[in-house]
């Protein structure tokens, strides 16, 4: 059993969150955010989330093929994101599951199912 803490970002709604062009290249900016997010694998989001971390970002629409790197896995969704999430987080029962997004229904789901939610600029950046 995995015991690191589990943080599933939505990459769709932290993307989003930032007005900087994203919706011209939608698969770039997940990659970008994919790439901010290797530094977390390893030193965590102090003081709250201590390392090491096993980094999941939740890609899904224009850029559902964006890989995964060293520290951090892509989980492309098959449908809705949100569902995605929300399986993730029913999946891992026994480990801490943290998720960052914006999307106040999704954070309901999660929290209904014990896991901490954080808005997308709780990030590093």
């Amino acid at each position: 059993m995995d015991t690191n803490p589990l943080l599933i970002v939505d990459g769709a709604n932290v993307v989003g969150s930032r007005p900087d062009g994203w919706w011209h290249d939608r698969a770039g900016a997940a990659a970008r955010l994919r790439d901010r997010l290797v530094p977390v694998a390893d030193a965590g989001v102090p003081p709250e989330l201590s390392a090491p971390v096993e980094v999941v970002l939740v890609v899904e629409g224009a850029a559902r093929d964006v890989p995964g790197v060293a520290g951090v896995r892509t989980v492309a969704a098959p449908g809705s994101g949100d569902d995605t999430i929300v399986d993730l987080v029913r999946d891992a029962p026994d480990r801490r599951r943290l998720v960052v997004t914006a999307d106040r229904e999704l954070r309901g789901r999660v929290g209904e199912l014990g896991a901490e939610v954080y808005g997308p600029r709780w990030l590093p950046s």
